[in-house]
């Protein structure tokens, strides 16, 4: 049966974010992920997880200006040295918290570089990401992201994360399989992650249109949960979607699985 973990920057912000952890708890998640935890110190997230017996399943590098529109910083050769010192301030946080998966965010592309430019770059840094982690035991991921929602994001298929991924040659690195991301951008959800997925080390969901729960939209999601507890995938799936309405009022989707 999957696996689903809260993601704390999109669910219950009915409350304030470190009240978040009991919320979920109280709903049945033993795992949560979000996107950034650099806003808090790192004890004050670590005494919410102990206090509510939660695994921290993943987060992301610092993605630069967040609020100002950078999306990562990956892929951009004028900010390696800013890229490589928040790797190291990521792992500080990995580490107290126990999390052995990060996402590098590749980031917007800048227009005034060739496309091979960027991609070397992009590999460079995560290669430079994934040799730092690996004396922590945490596991680098990157995530192909749609068109529709972040325009101008660098990666956007999977079939490109995976020749990128080929090409970082480090064993601790993977793809983040968003189901969401994917179906906007590809479809073929199933065969896909059938294909791909001993590459596959977390994935995350939401439906679309809208991007809400299961169950508001187009994805079949049972039968996709069905295919994937098939394959044998014993990661986790991330909950990373916009509640239609109150968050704990949207979840008759998970309780079977909870």
């Amino acid at each position: 049966m999957p696996k689903f973990n809260a993601n704390l920057s999109m669910l219950f912000n009915e409350v304030d974010f470190l009240d978040r952890f009991s919320r979920a708890k109280q709903c049945g998640f033993e795992g949560v992920e979000f996107l950034f935890p650099y806003a808090f110190e790192v004890n004050e997230i670590l005494d919410k997880l102990e206090e509510n017996q939660l695994e921290m399943v993943l987060f992301n590098l610092p993605p630069g200006n967040f609020e100002n529109g950078d999306r990562g910083l990956a892929v951009d050769p004028k900010r390696k040295g800013e890229f490589q010192d928040s790797v190291g301030r990521a792992i500080e946080y990995a580490n107290v918290l126990n999390c052995s998966q990060l996402h590098c965010m590749a980031g917007l592309t800048p227009d005034e570089f060739e496309a091979n430019t960027l991609t070397e770059n992009y590999i460079s840094n995560i290669q430079f990401a994934a040799d730092a982690c690996k004396p922590h035991n945490i596991d680098i991921l990157i995530e192909a992201i749609n068109t529709r929602d972040i325009p101008g994001y660098f990666l956007n298929y999977s079939s490109q994360a995976l020749d990128v991924l080929s090409k970082v040659n480090r064993p601790n690195t993977y793809f983040q399989y968003d189901i969401y991301h994917m179906q906007v951008m590809e479809g073929d959800l199933i065969p896909t992650i059938q294909r791909i997925l001993p590459m596959i080390k977390h994935m995350q969901l939401a439906d679309t249109p809208g991007r809400h729960e299961p169950g508001t939209g187009e994805i079949n999601y049972g039968n996709l949960f069905n295919a994937i507890d098939e394959m044998g995938y014993d990661g986790w799936i991330g909950c990373e979607y916009r509640p239609k309405e109150n968050t704990e009022d949207g979840l008759s989707w998970i309780k079977p699985y909870l």
